[in-house]
């Protein structure tokens, strides 16, 4: 178990506007946001879950919403104190908040660096002011800029951009002077990915009319070379980063590791050795509504559900091929508990079709493998 990696996803589920492309557990503010008995909340839910760290240490901790830097330094300050007194923290932890421009400042941004938050993951989505009316972002590109420069001044020399593409009637210019922009911020990490339309959202009601996927394909391809020139590796589908700044947080998701989710509608995974010596994986859901999780009281979950052998292939695999350096074959039996022989015909008929490649004892997608991922997961379902 202790060659299984943890971390800890914290959801904070408040923001000011829900967006209309937004399908996350995100719920509009009204009044004053309940910080204290939230942050009282997080931490009887860890403590629900404690049993499945097994004394493992904490590589990372992701504070994400919803908007998180709506929250006070100070809040922040109180749960990571008492996180350190439930959990043992590796001594270079990543500890990530999620900020979006419009609630920045900077002398609030100087005391979350001061209470151990070490990275920042700010949710510009576009620098177009158009484009930021479309998506309902309250924030302009003014702001957008101010918060890198923000970031900058109050001590955060790792920090993440978020930005879309194939946005509504965008042009390969436009989506490529969004990149430019973002350069410009000096960011250590960039995620630019895809918008795409999800179920339950306003978008999803009243599609926009987006590129055609031969362009978006041809954005796409334009952006990724612009990024590299730039130093930016591509290290997973959407996510491209300077020499030594891959989020450790999500890459410990892509290479299955375990992690406690804390918060209204978090998710988990853990893993544990059961008493015939096989390893069992469970996932857990938190239940999802903000007035609901205040008042459970003890009753913070409400799915466990194992995850049996039939899912595993596809499970790792949803994640695995999702980096472009694929992961090692040992890494396979390691965290899903079967051998690598047990979907070694899927992965046969992968290599075949040209969309895995396996050297050095890795398996890896091919770059028609990382444009055609879902036809490659349909070999594990």
């Amino acid at each position: 178990m202790t060659d299984i990696p943890l971390s800890l996803y914290v959801h904070v589920p408040w923001c000011v506007r829900k967006c209309p492309y937004c399908d996350f557990n995100s719920h509009q503010q009204q009044g004053e946001l309940p910080e204290q008995a939230y942050v009282d909340a997080l931490l009887a839910d860890l403590d629900c879950d404690l049993a499945g760290a097994q004394g493992r240490p904490l590589q990372s901790i992701f504070i994400g919403g919803g908007t998180p830097s709506l929250f006070s330094a100070q809040s922040y300050q109180r749960l990571l104190q008492q996180l350190a007194k439930r959990l043992r923290f590796a001594d270079d932890i990543e500890i990530t908040l999620e900020a979006n421009p419009g609630t920045f400042e900077q002398a609030k941004f100087r005391d979350f660096r001061d209470a151990g938050i070490n990275r920042l993951s700010i949710g510009i989505q576009s620098f177009d002011a158009q484009q930021l009316t479309r998506l309902g972002r309250i924030h302009g590109r003014d702001e957008a800029l101010r918060a890198a420069d923000i970031a900058h001044n109050a001590g955060f020399d790792n920090f993440n951009l978020d930005l879309m593409f194939a946005l509504p009637q965008q042009t390969q210019e436009q989506a490529l002077a969004d990149l430019r922009t973002a350069l410009s911020c000096n960011p250590t990490h960039l995620s630019w990915y895809q918008l795409t339309i999800e179920p339950n959202t306003e978008f999803f009601r009243r599609p926009p009319v987006q590129p055609t996927d031969d362009a978006i394909a041809d954005t796409q391809q334009a952006g990724i070379e612009l990024l590299a020139s730039e130093g930016f590796q591509r290290y997973e589908i959407s996510a491209f980063a300077k020499q030594g700044k891959r989020s450790r947080h999500n890459l410990n998701y892509w290479e299955f590791g375990d992690y406690l989710g804390i918060g209204a509608g978090a998710h988990g995974k853990l893993s544990h050795i059961a008493n015939d010596g096989s390893l069992i994986i469970e996932r857990t859901r938190k239940t999802r509504m903000p007035q609901h999780y205040l008042a459970a009281k003890g009753a913070y979950c409400v799915e466990r559900k194992q995850v049996s052998a039939e899912e595993l292939p596809l499970e790792f695999m949803l994640n695995a091929l999702r980096l472009c350096d694929g992961v090692q074959t040992a890494s396979y039996q390691a965290r899903t508990g079967e051998p690598i022989a047990s979907i070694a015909t899927a992965l046969h008929r992968l290599r075949q079709q040209g969309l895995l490649q396996t050297a050095d004892s890795m398996v890896a997608p091919t770059a028609l493998g990382l444009q055609f991922l879902n036809d490659a997961l349909v070999e594990f379902m």
